[in-house]
């Protein structure tokens, strides 16, 4: 399905949406970030990388490093591109360590091939589907950015796109479009029954099918829902954004192995002594 014109919730093409006003509250809004924050987390334990191994990542409509913070926290390289010169400014701004670059993904991703060891996206894709003049053809422009997408991620190699579909036929278009272009995969439904929290990711394998994650299913409807906040003169730090967790700490190792255990891997008992530094031994 394609929308033409302006969308009521959206108000137009993502680089007119994404002014100087919206990029200021992913900068300014603590609840934005935080919201942001985990929705990155998510994408980054469905994209299932190595453990302990630092990967060369690509970053689907960046935005303003939000993500790429997150990717960057967890000792990996991010490459971002984004439509919207606003969002990147405000990128710029809070020093992101990642690589920066203004283009559309409906015209296709402008790496050589084998480029990425994954690629995540966070609330992107569907502006794919509208058609905000004459020669946006909706279908064309998801196959044009799949087929790219598939090219320069290195074979075997994942993409995780959380999205937020209209409809049911907004969602069979773009995963029609992502299985022409040669992707296995399918969606992760997490929240499936919550009004508020239900989030999807579009789970893409550029390889042999393999087993899609599992979804969660338990929730707070109260601390997923991205409501209004008061803005701030001073910026939210992105470790106040994590909520105090410093990494190699114990609620640091705890949580990665929570996340482990949820992608079915044979992790450890926690113990008292998890989390805990050792002595040096000579």
């Amino acid at each position: 399905m394609a929308f033409r014109g302006k969308r009521p919730e959206h108000g137009g093409p993502p680089e007119l949406f994404y002014d100087k006003n919206e990029a200021r509250k992913y900068v300014r809004n603590s609840r934005m970030i935080d919201v942001q924050t985990k929705m990155a987390g998510r994408a980054l334990e469905l994209l299932y990388l190595p453990e302990g191994q630092p990967c060369y990542l690509l970053d689907i409509g960046c935005g303003s490093g939000l993500s790429g913070d997150y990717l960057s926290d967890e000792g990996h390289y991010w490459v971002g591109i984004d439509i919207s010169p606003a969002m990147l400014d405000a990128a710029l701004d809070r020093d992101t360590e990642g690589d920066l670059l203004l283009g559309d993904m409906g015209q296709g991703i402008p790496f050589k091939p084998g480029s990425f060891d994954g690629c995540v996206s966070i609330s992107a894709i569907q502006w794919l589907c509208n058609a905000n003049k004459k020669s946006d053809i909706p279908a064309k422009r998801l196959y044009c950015f799949f087929s790219s997408l598939y090219s320069v991620l290195v074979r075997g190699a994942r993409a995780v796109l959380q999205l937020y579909p209209e409809n049911s036929e907004q969602l069979e278009l773009i995963t029609t479009q992502a299985t022409k272009a040669g992707f296995t995969g399918g969606v992760v439904v997490d929240f499936p029954n919550s009004a508020k929290a239900k989030k999807f990711y579009l789970c893409l394998f550029s390889g042999p099918s393999t087993f899609l994650p599992k979804p969660l299913n338990e929730s707070n409807d109260d601390d997923e829902e991205v409501q209004e906040s008061e803005f701030t003169r001073e910026r939210v730090l992105y470790r106040m954004a994590r909520r105090g967790i410093v990494r190699k700490s114990r609620e640091w190792v705890l949580g990665k192995k929570a996340r482990r255990r949820r992608q079915g891997e044979d992790v450890r008992p926690d113990t008292r002594y998890t989390g805990r530094k050792r002595r040096p031994r000579f």
